[in-house]
């Protein structure tokens, strides 16, 4: 390495650890409650003349939705956006684009998500427009047939995507009938189900403003906010029935090795998606798991990208990651390649995942890991969105806001042997669930030899 690059990596490292002790990563907000129960935290930020809102509702994510009608939590995000009692889809969208403005609904798994941008003079004007489409949405029979069909066409075009498409089928693998098994998008089977009463339906007994966590970080005064959000979304009201419950069972565990093969028979590549028992948000494990994924499958130079791409040319991107969620987690590892070669990239895996077990990883590895993580994080907290959906975040999962302080701390003191007993506990060695997706006339012989296969026709309704 170029002495020029040593030097600024050091910098990097050494201004990490700075940070780490001023506990300065993220500043501590103000918090204050609007009168109708939703918590907002507040950062003024003067540095640029932009202003960035978040806000997570609580048990409107798509794991609370019935599984028959799966994919209607975030059908009923989107249509927030398509129209109120004052403006058509058509002005909402004028209006946010007049102004060069962000403002978007999802229901991700645990909570709905709702986020604007915006320059600080139209914030007031994104705000009333925000609290519109919450409040008053008009829940139009023409929007929801148009929107409808869209996801319909959407889920037949991931079939041709088999990249995408393996996602989905090993998240139906893995989960099966738990909640976390629902697709946000929905199935073909289960979107013809849903009808325009479930929409509302759904909206009424899940979007509550009494779940919400909001923050606002940006060039505004504190008494102008408070008055402005409760002009707005403060004035938003839920008169139904009390909220339901939000408990999430505990996530399933694999005995066992669950194998399942999606023939595509015009596949040229296969795909894989590995998976085993991760952790709960929050877990202490959580500095050790992240410093071994990343030597194991969480960055360019890790052992799977370099095993699989740059020792043998069998693809183009490898990787692993861990996914948290409150009642547990996952790990898993995934990538691609030729069909004839998918047999050997996956011993070569599977190889790897038994060496981290029984040896870990090296001193050098270990420091470069650690620097590593200390290097790349001090950038994800930069901007004013990044900060106020960290505050969100942080109070979701009852974390604290000096969290990353701690996080990063303990990143700084793993050791080789912590590592090395994380890879114990959490790379599978018996007990996993393996989907690949590929021509299975091509690779069917290749993958006998890691046990039995259920075997699925992409052309199969749903995942």
């Amino acid at each position: 390495m170029k002495t020029t690059a040593k030097i600024a990596i050091f910098t990097l490292i050494l201004i990490s650890a700075s940070l780490v002790a001023q506990g300065a990563y993220l500043p501590s907000p103000e918090r204050f409650s609007l009168k109708n129960g939703i918590t907002v935290y507040y950062l003024k930020s003067a540095d640029l003349p932009l202003i960035s809102f978040r806000m997570w509702i609580k048990g409107a994510g798509y794991v609370f939705e019935p599984a028959e009608l799966e994919g209607v939590a975030n059908l009923t995000a989107t249509l927030l956006l398509k129209g109120t009692a004052k403006m058509d889809a058509n002005a909402v969208a004028s209006a946010l684009d007049f102004m060069g403005a962000r403002f978007g609904v999802s229901a991700a798994d645990e909570y709905a998500n709702v986020s604007a941008e915006s320059l600080s003079e139209h914030f007031p004007r994104v705000l009333e427009i925000a609290a519109d489409c919450l409040m008053n949405p008009s829940f139009q029979e023409e929007e929801f047939t148009k929107e409808r069909k869209t996801r319909l066409a959407s889920l037949k075009a991931v079939k041709d995507n088999p990249g995408a498409a393996v996602r989905s089928y090993f998240q139906k693998a893995y989960f099966g009938a738990h909640p976390m098994g629902h697709l946000a998008s929905g199935t073909e089977t289960s979107l013809n189900k849903i009808a325009l009463a479930d929409v509302k339906n759904y909206y009424q007994k899940y979007f509550r403003p009494e779940k919400g966590i909001a923050a606002v970080v940006g060039n505004i005064d504190r008494a102008k906010l408070v008055g402005l959000l409760n002009a707005t979304i403060g004035a938003w009201r839920n008169t139904g029935p009390a909220a339901p419950a939000t408990t999430i069972p505990a996530l399933p565990k694999p005995k066992g090795q669950k194998l399942v093969l999606i023939d595509k028979p015009d596949a040229t590549q296969a795909y894989w998606v590995l998976g085993a028992p991760g952790y709960a948000v929050g877990d202490k494990i959580t500095p050790q798991a992240a410093v071994m994924n990343t030597l194991f499958g969480g960055r360019f130079t890790s052992w799977l990208s370099t095993e699989l791409r740059i020792k043998r040319g069998l693809t183009y991107g490898a990787s692993s990651n861990f996914q948290s969620w409150t009642p547990g987690g996952i790990f898993s590892a995934s990538s691609y390649t030729r069909n004839e070669k998918i047999g050997e990239m996956l011993q070569i895996a599977f190889d790897l995942l038994k060496k981290a077990r029984a040896e870990g990883f090296s001193a050098e590895e270990i420091e470069s890991g650690r620097n590593y993580l200390l290097g790349q994080f001090p950038p994800t907290l930069e901007t004013n969105a990044s900060k106020a959906a960290a505050y969100v975040r942080l109070t979701f999962y009852n974390l604290g806001f000096e969290y990353y302080d701690r996080y990063l701390a303990n990143i700084s003191n793993v050791s080789g042997q912590q590592a090395k007993d994380a890879a114990g506990k959490l790379m599978p060695e018996t007990d996993f669930v393996l989907v690949v997706i590929g021509k299975a006339a091509d690779i069917k012989k290749q993958l006998e030899k890691f046990g039995t296969w259920t075997e699925k026709k992409i052309t199969d309704p749903d995942f």
